[in-house]
């Protein structure tokens, strides 16, 4: 479709584009099943929606900083109303701080089941109350470069659709899959019965070492992360099969949970060889 310039900020045309920090699609977890329907997401960055293109995600609207077209190829390409406006207008409209060269609304795919992925699936991340977006964004980024089959968050973590999610996962989100679990720690039987060895990542020096663990493990094998502030819950932790810890120097007593998971990634996928489904 043809480009469509626009100047004025008050044009109706650009109304989905309006607020969106606001807007009930930035919810940072989808609403409980029943309740009202979160149906679009947004993604920023000509590069990330380029991958979203590529991946077969529908285009609804997207805005353009005219300045900066040419990183956005794809702009001709799309079969959605792609808008061309002024960098101040873009920021006025948005309500975003730092803007990059262009903002997409995009269809929420249908989300993956669980159970199909752990069919499926032989080395897992779990997530346990993830709750920064741009961690559960590079978590997401580390499992999809290093191999993981499949992410499954708890409903206590954040949306892996949430804008800045997407932004942190540079578009991994689209590809590498995802889906929510039942609440802990009922959702560790749940892995358990399909046949998963579940291990939880802790910060704990007298736990035995990732690297320690994952040289003897069976071939399913599940890895469970936690919150930011105080990692996994008890009860999570009392259900789980081992537990394992990255060793720690000097004064510093854990990792950022998004660094840990690119390590774990690492250590599970260590003389694994990936495969796709």
């Amino acid at each position: 479709m043809p480009l469509i310039p626009i100047a004025d900020p008050d044009d109706e045309r650009l109304e989905v584009f309006r607020g969106l920090r606001d807007s009930e699609r930035q919810f940072r977890r989808p609403p409980p099943s029943g309740d009202r329907v979160v149906s679009s997401c947004v993604v920023e960055s000509g590069l990330v929606i380029g991958r979203a293109i590529a991946r077969g995600m529908a285009p609804i609207a997207i805005l353009i900083d005219g300045r900066l077209r040419d990183r956005c190829p794809w702009a001709e390409s799309v079969e959605c109303p792609v808008f061309v406006v002024a960098a101040d207008v873009l920021q006025r409209l948005t309500g975003f701080g730092v803007i990059r060269e262009a903002v997409g609304i995009f269809a929420r795919p249908t989300p993956r089941e669980y159970r199909d992925l752990l069919a499926t699936s032989r080395r897992i991340l779990i997530l346990e109350g993830v709750v920064n977006p741009v961690n559960l964004g590079n978590i997401i980024r580390s499992a999809a470069a290093l191999g993981i089959d499949a992410t499954l968050c708890d409903p206590t973590s954040c949306d892996p659709l949430y804008r800045r999610a997407i932004r942190g996962s540079m578009g991994a989100v689209f590809d590498h899959p995802w889906a929510y679990v039942p609440a802990f720690p009922n959702g560790i039987e749940v892995l358990r019965a399909a046949g998963f060895f579940v291990i939880g990542l802790v910060a704990a020096p007298d736990a035995p070492s990732l690297s320690e663990v994952c040289a003897d493990v069976p071939e399913k094998v599940a890895l469970v992360l936690g919150n930011e502030g105080h990692g996994l819950t008890d009860p999570t932790r009392g259900v789980l099969d081992g537990a394992a810890t990255v060793p720690m120097t000097g004064h510093v007593d854990s990792l950022n949970v998004g660094a840990a998971a690119a390590i774990a990634c690492y250590e599970l996928m260590r003389g694994v060889a990936p495969h796709r489904t």
